[in-house]
C-alpha cells in the first residue's frame, strides 16, 4: 500500500481538487511509492509549498502543483476562475521554483534523493485538455487534467512519463534514498542520541578541515612578516600555534603570546606535549614576559599599570637583555587586543628589529577592548573567509554580524534555540538552560555558560577559591560545566554554548561582544536574553537568522 504523510491530509476548501489527484496517486502508485500533502520549504528568506510530492523508488521524484476551478491560457498568460472571481496565476513558474527549491535543500542535506531524477507536474483535476495541446514551458506530458484522474491509470502514468523523460538528475531513486526523502520532509525533530552523535561527527570533521589550513603556511615558509586576519572559527589559534612550533623547530628562539589567560593557558598546555626541540622559548601572556625579566607587578584594578606603564618597562627591560634572551620571531594570536604602546615594546625583544619574525592573527570583528592598536610595520596580508568550527547553524548566526563574508564549511548541527527572557533574567534562565542540556544527556564538560554582562557567581566563586591556573586548568579538564565571561573566553570553545545575554558594559562594542560570544560554540548554541535588544545590535541580518531557530523554554 502506498504510504502517505500525513496519513490522513487535511485538504483546502478547494472544491476537493487536491484531494482527487491524492486519491488518484493513492490508488495508481505501487505500493513501495510515497506520496507527500502540503510540502513546506524555507530556502534562506524564499518560502515555498508543493501541492503533492511523489517519490517513485527506480523512477525519481515529482513535485505537482493543483489548480482547480476553471483553469484557461489566453496570450501567454494563464486564469484561474470565470468572470469576477477570474484571476491571473503562475502554476508553472510556481511548481518549478519550489522544485528547484526542493532538489537544492535536499543536495545540501547530501541526500541521494538530492541529485535523483525530479520534475514538475501542473494538475488541473476539474479541466480537460485535448492530448495535442501543448506550451513551451508546459509540455502536455507534464500537465495531469480531468480525463487522467478518470482514468484507471493516467496520473501515476503522467508521473512516471514526466520524470522518464524531463526529470532533472543522475540517478533514479533507490530505496535509501525514499528513506532520505521521508526524513528530510516528514520527519520529527532529531533525537538527542542523533545530536550527540553529530556533534561527534562535526567534532572529528572539524579537527581534519582545521590541520588542512597548515597549506597556508606551506605557501607562506619564506615570508617573514605576515597578518593573518580572519573570522571566528577560521583556525586562525591553530595557525598560530602551528607556525610557532615551525620557526622554533627550524632552530629560531621564539616567543608565543596573546592578552587573554584562557588562551594563555592553552598555549602552555598545547606546547608542553610538544617535543622539547619544538617548543617555543616563551609561551603565554603579553603581560607576564616583562613580569618574568624582572618588572614589578601591579594591582589588577590599575589599569594604567596595565595599559601603559607595564608595556613600557618591556622596551625598557628588552634594551638591557643580553641577545640570547631576546626573539627570532613572535607570534601574536587574537592580536586586536594589543594596544598601541604594547606594539613597540614587543618589536623591540626582537634580535633583529629590521628582519625578525612578526606573525600576528587577529579579528577585527572581536575587538571587545576599548582599544584599537595597530601593529607599525608593514605586513604580507592572508585572508581566511571560511568558518571551519562550528555548524553551519551557528557560523550562519554569528556571521550575520561580521561585515567580511565568511564562508560555513562545518557540518548541519542542531537549530540554535533561543530563550527570550529580559536581561536581567539572563542568568537563572542560563542556568535552567544548562540544567535542561545535562537531561539531554549532553555531557558537562562539553558545556559552557558565558555571561556578556555581569559574571555568574560560580565563576566568581571558583577563582575566589583556586585562583585563575586551577580555574582554567578545569576548564581544560573537561569533566564539568564551565561558568566564564565572553571578554575572557576569546579564541576558545565548547561543544555547547550557552550565552547569557545579561548586558554589557560598553554598548559601543555590544556588537562585537555578540559576535564574540556567539561564535564560541561549534555544535550547539542556545542564546538567554531579550531577543528584541539582540536583533536590534544585530540589525536585520541576525534578525532573520533568528526567525529560524528553535524557540526554546528550557525551564519547561
Amino acid at each position: 500500500m502506498v504510504r502517505s504523510f500525513p496519513p490522513e491530509p487535511r485538504f483546502p476548501d478547494d472544491g476537493g481538487s487536491e484531494r482527487a489527484v491524492w486519491e488518484a496517486l493513492c490508488e495508481q502508485l505501487p505500493d513501495e511509492a510515497v506520496v507527500f500533502h502540503g510540502v513546506h520549504l524555507q530556502e534562506d528568506e524564499q518560502e515555498y509549498e508543493i501541492d503533492l510530492v511523489v517519490a517513485w523508488p527506480r523512477v525519481g521524484v515529482a513535485a505537482i502543483e493543483v489548480k482547480g476551478g476553471h483553469i484557461e491560457r489566453a496570450d501567454g498568460i494563464w486564469y484561474q476562475g470565470s468572470g469576477t472571481h477570474r484571476h491571473r496565476i503562475d502554476p508553472v513558474a510556481q511548481v518549478q521554483g519550489a522544485r528547484h527549491a526542493l532538489q537544492a535543500l535536499l543536495r545540501e542535506r547530501g541526500t541521494l534523493a538530492g541529485s535523483s531524477r525530479t520534475a514538475h507536474l501542473v494538475a488541473f483535476p476539474h479541466r480537460y485538455v485535448p492530448s495535442t495541446w501543448d506550451t513551451l514551458d508546459l509540455p502536455r506530458e507534464m500537465l495531469i487534467d480531468r480525463g487522467d484522474v478518470e482514468s484507471g491509470g493516467g496520473v501515476a502514468q503522467r508521473v512516471k512519463h514526466a520524470i522518464e523523460r524531463h526529470g532533472q538528475g543522475h540517478f533514479p531513486l533507490d530505496d535509501a534514498a525514499v528513506g532520505e526523502l521521508v526524513d528530510a520532509i516528514a520527519g520529527g525533530f532529531p533525537s538527542q542520541s542523533e545530536n550527540l552523535t553529530r556533534a561527534i561527527e562535526h567534532e572529528t570533521r572539524l579537527e581534519q578541515m582545521t590541520r588542512d589550513q597548515a597549506r597556508i603556511l606551506d605557501a607562506l615558509g619564506q615570508v617573514r612578516r605576515m597578518r593573518v586576519v580572519g573570522g571566528a572559527g577560521s583556525g586562525k589559534t591553530y595557525l598560530a600555534l602551528e607556525q610557532a612550533r615551525r620557526r622554533t623547530k627550524a632552530g629560531e628562539r621564539v616567543a608565543l603570546l596573546c592578552y587573554s589567560r584562557g588562551l594563555g593557558r592553552y598555549f602552555e598546555r598545547i606546547t608542553a606535549t610538544w617535543p622539547r626541540r619544538e617548543r617555543p622559548a616563551y609561551v603565554g601572556l603579553f603581560h607576564d614576559l616583562p613580569l618574568s625579566w624582572g618588572a614589578t607587578g601591579g594591582r589588577d584594578d590599575d589599569p594604567e599599570y596595565w595599559e601603559r606603564d607595564l608595556p613600557l618597562e618591556l622596551g625598557r627591560l628588552a634594551g638591557e637583555r643580553a641577545a640570547g634572551d631576546l626573539f627570532d620571531a613572535v607570534v601574536v594570536d587574537e592580536a586586536q587586543d594589543f594596544g598601541d604602546l604594547w606594539w613597540p615594546s614587543l618589536l623591540r625583544c626582537l634580535r633583529d628589529p629590521g628582519d625578525g619574525g612578526v606573525y600576528v592573527f587577529l579579528d577585527d570583528a572581536q575587538r571587545v577592548f576599548p582599544r584599537d592598536g595597530r601593529v607599525p610595520l608593514e605586513l604580507v596580508p592572508v585572508a581566511l573567509d571560511e568558518n571551519l568550527r562550528s555548524t553551519k547553524q551557528i557560523a550562519q548566526v554569528f556571521g550575520a554580524l561580521s561585515d567580511d563574508v565568511v564562508k560555513p564549511r562545518g557540518l548541519d548541527g542542531p537549530l540554535v534555540r533561543v530563550v527570550d527572557v529580559p536581561a536581567t533574567a539572563a542568568l537563572e534562565a542560563a542556568d535552567d538552560a544548562v540544567e535542561a542540556l545535562l537531561e539531554e544527556e549532553w555531557p558537562p564538560g562539553d558545556v559552557a555558560l558565558l555571561a556578556t554582562g555581569r559574571r555568574h557567581p560560580e565563576q566568581v566563586n571558583e577563582v575566589a577559591l583556586g585562583g585563575y591556573a586551577e580555574y582554567w586548568d578545569a576548564f581544560f579538564a573537561a569533566e564539568d560545566v564551565f561558568y566564564g565571561h565572553v571578554l575572557g573566553f576569546k579564541g576558545l570553545e565548547r561543544p555547547v554554548v550557552v550565552l547569557a545575554v545579561n548586558g554589557v558594559r560598553d554598548l559601543g562594542r555590544a556588537r562585537e561582544m555578540l559576535y564574540t560570544g556567539l561564535s564560541r560554540a561549534r555544535t550547539l548554541l542556545v542564546v538567554v536574553g531579550d531577543r528584541q535588544w539582540i536583533e536590534e545590535v544585530g540589525g536585520e541580518a541576525v534578525r532573520r537568522r533568528l526567525e529560524k531557530a528553535e524557540v526554546w523554554a528550557a525551564a519547561s
